[in-house]
C-alpha cells in the first residue's frame, strides 16, 4: 500500500505514524504531508528519513489511503481531491461525519459498513469512540435506551497549545491560553464552542455519533464533556439504561470477551482503570462496573481510553488494516 498522512506534523500526525509503524501496517511507501510552512522538513519513520511534501505532489503520486489529521477545513477542501484521484480517506475532523453521504466508523462497532465504492470515511470523534465501543457488545445483548455520560477528558485533546498552557501554568510561566481559563489545578465544564441549546459542540457530537454509529436512533444520549489537566488520556462516567434486565457477571464477561476492550474492575483490591493505564495502549478500558441503584435495569461504568490513539490514531489506523484485509481498497487510478 502507499499510504500518505496528511497532517502528519501534528499531535494526531505523529500519533499515526507511531501506531503504523508499531503496527506494522503494510506499507510500501510513505508519503508525508503538511502544510506549505512544514514542507521539506524530514521525519523519521522505522529509522528512515522521509522529507514531507505538499498535498498537491501527494495527489499527483495517487496514494491508495490518505490518513487525514489536518482540521475541518483542510479535509473538507483537499480529501475531495484525493478521492478524485482514487485514494481512500479517513479523516479524522468533525468535517464529514454527520454527512448522511459518509460512513462514521469504528471498527469493532460497525467495520461492515465500510466498502470498496465509499472513498472517505469520517473517524468519530475520541470520547465517543471509546463509548461505543464499550456499548456495542451491551447493546447486541439488552437493548441500550439510554446513555448519560460525563467525560474528563485531556488537554492532549485540544492540541500543542492546550499542552504548552498545562505545562506553563505548572511552571508558572506566562504564555498562550487555549482555553478561556488557567486549567492547571482546574476543571473546565467547556469542550468545544457553546450552542444554542445549551450544550457544547462535543457534548452534541456524542450524542449525534452515537445514534449514527450504532445505527439505532431510537438510543438517547445526554452529555457533559468537561476537561482536565492530565496529559493525555480521556475517562468518562457512563451510565446505561437498558430495556431489559441485566447479570452483573454477564455484564462483565461480555465486555471482557468483546473485541478492543479490557476489563478492570476489582475494587476489593482497588483496581480500576486511570488514565495512566491507558497510556499508549489501543485498548478501551472498562471499570467500576455496578447496577444503578436508583433505577431498573441501568448500569453505571467507567470508561477509559487513550484519546491520541484508539481516539484518533489508532481507530484510523484500524479502518485502513480492515479496507486492506478485506480488499476493499487498491492501487489509485488516474485522476
Amino acid at each position: 500500500m502507499k499510504i500518505a498522512v496528511v497532517g502528519a506534523t501534528g499531535l494526531v500526525g505523529t500519533k499515526m505514524l507511531q501506531v503504523l509503524a508499531e503496527r506494522n501496517f503494510p506499507i510500501t511507501e510513505l508519503l508525508l504531508v503538511a502544510s506549505e510552512k512544514s514542507v521539506g522538513k524530514e521525519i523519521t519513520f522505522k529509522g528512515k528519513a522521509i522529507k514531507v511534501i505538499s498535498v498537491e505532489d501527494a495527489i499527483k503520486q495517487r496514494p491508495d489511503i490518505a490518513l487525514f489529521s489536518a482540521g475541518g477545513s483542510t479535509s473538507l477542501a483537499q480529501a475531495p481531491l484525493f478521492a478524485a484521484a482514487g485514494t481512500t480517506v479517513i479523516d479524522n475532523s468533525s468535517a464529514w461525519r454527520m454527512d448522511p453521504t459518509k460512513k462514521l466508523v469504528v471498527p469493532e462497532v460497525n467495520a461492515a459498513v465500510l466498502t470498496p465504492e465509499d472513498k472517505i470515511f469520517a473517524n468519530p470523534n475520541c470520547s465517543t469512540i471509546q463509548m461505543v465501543v464499550a456499548l456495542k457488545p451491551l447493546h447486541d445483548r439488552y437493548k441500550i435506551k439510554r446513555v448519560v455520560v460525563s467525560t474528563y477528558q485531556s488537554v492532549t485533546g485540544t492540541g500543542v497549545k492546550a499542552v504548552d498552557q498545562l505545562m506553563n501554568e505548572r511552571a508558572g510561566i506566562d504564555g498562550p491560553m487555549a482555553y478561556p481559563y488557567k486549567i492547571d489545578l482546574n476543571v473546565l465544564p467547556h469542550i468545544d464552542v457553546f450552542t444554542e441549546n445549551g450544550y457544547t459542540k462535543e457534548e452534541m457530537k456524542m450524542v449525534k455519533e452515537t445514534n449514527k454509529i450504532m445505527g439505532d436512533d431510537s438510543i438517547r444520549v445526554t452529555a457533559t464533556t468537561v476537561r482536565i489537566p492530565v496529559m493525555g488520556g480521556h475517562s468518562e462516567s457512563v451510565n446505561i439504561e437498558f430495556a431489559n434486565d441485566f447479570d452483573l457477571a454477564e455484564v462483565r464477561d461480555i465486555l471482557s470477551k468483546a473485541p478492543g476492550i479490557v476489563v478492570t474492575d476489582d475494587v476489593a483490591n482497588l483496581k480500576y482503570p486511570t488514565p495512566l493505564d491507558a497510556h499508549d495502549k489501543d485498548e478501551v478500558f472498562v471499570g467500576r462496573i455496578r447496577r444503578d441503584e436508583s433505577q431498573a435495569n441501568t448500569l453505571n461504568c467507567w470508561i477509559v481510553s487513550d484519546n491520541l490513539r484508539k481516539g484518533a490514531a489508532t481507530n484510523a489506523v484500524q479502518i485502513a488494516e480492515y479496507l486492506v484485509a478485506k480488499h476493499l481498497v487498491g492501487q489509485a487510478v488516474e485522476a
